[in-house]
């Protein structure tokens, strides 16, 4: 592979027609040559198990708690390593409940970061508890686990530790220090699905683990989709009980708990099964691409996303740099017609909707300053080392002059 930063394109990937060129003249921004994420691309392969899918469950009229879920619930389980999997309609519902199924009453504090998607603190407050935030490591952007140690206390519920961008939060540390606190561990791996450390997936080192199928992430849904894996049956069978309005299986009309409409639908599980399928072969494909990224990137002024360890295996969700005047380049790479992104420029303790927590800027700093600075460029499986030249050649010119 010899790849140049300085290379020229060998192929265009936006054809000049005359319509682009009329664009192009009225000073309009060039339709993107690089998306961020590329859905179509990953889902054409599977167009046709799809359809078959779609039409067997139209034509059997089975759309909710059958046979497609519970097959992707037992499979889903399976690839995690994990006792016991239930299919829940997002991911933010799979947090909250799977709070709940651990025993969190209302009014008890649940830590976790302020550099995560507003969900994580959304479903916490769903569950009745009260978000509380720790500051985050620099290198891994994940939580510290000497902070998360100083900060647990008697009002302490849990913890849910946010996996970002495909890495595994310090799960060893934290999972150590709820088990020598009696405080129940989640993992929140919407970002992380099959990610690993020392040969054990994600969603197996805490007592319960919640995963968004959202259509953007590793393993996604075509719309809303999640799951919740469990150490404990009993904990499952709660999940599986609030999911379909506090009944039980063989009683569905006798209701036990105050319960919700959360079910995983059987045409979402039946996709998701077979993307399943795929998502190691795709998760591969994706570290590929941040092999090709580090290469590219090695002598620009900016930082890299932080490398495996020898027992690690990341799957890039996200490949997330940090850079100065970070919007000025963002700005640069969108006229370039590259699809980068920012994950997250807020952090939660400075979101309007959650000033009552009663954090201010400065509390955070590592989290703040990562805001300032992420920059997420394009990385999903099928992206070509032609168009991560693009993407390396628009952030080079960017980061010299981003105006």
């Amino acid at each position: 592979m010899n790849l140049r930063l300085n290379a020229e394109p060998r192929t265009r990937f936006v054809q000049d027609t005359p319509s682009r060129r009329r664009r192009s003249d009225a000073r309009t921004a060039p339709a993107l040559e690089v998306p961020l994420f590329d859905l179509a691309r990953g889902l054409a392969p599977l167009r046709a198990d799809a359809v078959a899918a779609f039409e067997r469950l139209w034509a059997a009229g089975q759309f909710t708690l059958g046979p497609d879920l519970e097959d992707f619930e037992r499979r889903f389980a399976e690839f995690c390593g994990a006792d016991h999997c239930v299919g829940v309609s997002d991911g933010t519902v799979a947090v909250q409940l799977g709070l709940l199924a651990l025993g969190v009453v209302p009014g008890a504090e649940v830590i976790t970061v302020p550099n995560t998607f507003v969900a994580t603190v959304e479903a916490i407050d769903a569950a009745g508890a009260k978000p509380a935030l720790v500051d985050v490591d620099p290198v891994s952007r994940c939580m510290d686990a000497g902070r998360l140690s100083a900060a647990v206390g008697p009002e302490t519920g849990a913890v849910v530790a946010v996996h970002l961008f495909g890495r595994l939060a310090p799960v060893a540390e934290i999972s150590a220090i709820c088990a020598r606190t009696g405080v129940p561990l989640l993992e929140d791996a919407a970002q992380a699905h099959g990610a690993q450390r020392g040969g054990r997936r994600a969603g197996t080192w805490g007592d319960a683990a919640a995963f968004s199928f959202y259509p953007t992430k590793n393993l996604g849904a075509a719309g809303d989709a999640g799951a919740i894996i469990f150490r404990d049956a009993d904990a499952a069978s709660a999940v599986r009980s609030l999911r379909h309005h506090g009944s039980l299986p063989d009683q569905p009309n006798r209701h036990v708990r105050r319960g919700t409409t959360a079910r995983l639908d059987n045409l979402q599980a039946a996709l998701l099964t077979l993307r399943l399928a795929r998502l190691d072969d795709e998760n591969e494909q994706r570290r590929r691409a941040a092999a090709v990224y580090r290469q590219l990137l090695a002598e620009l002024p900016l930082t890299l996303p932080p490398a495996d360890g020898p027992d690690e295996a990341q799957v890039y969700h996200l490949f997330v740099v940090e850079v100065a005047d970070r919007d000025g380049v963002l700005a640069s790479l969108r006229r370039a017609g590259i699809g980068a992104g920012i994950h997250y420029p807020t952090p939660i303790h400075l979101q309007p909707a959650w000033r009552h927590l009663g954090y201010a800027r400065g509390d955070f700093p590592v989290a703040e300053a990562l805001a300032d600075r992420c920059l997420s460029l394009p990385c999903f499986p099928g992206i070509t080392e032609e168009e991560q030249l693009r993407v390396a050649n628009a952030l080079a010119r960017a980061l010299a002059d981003p105006r």
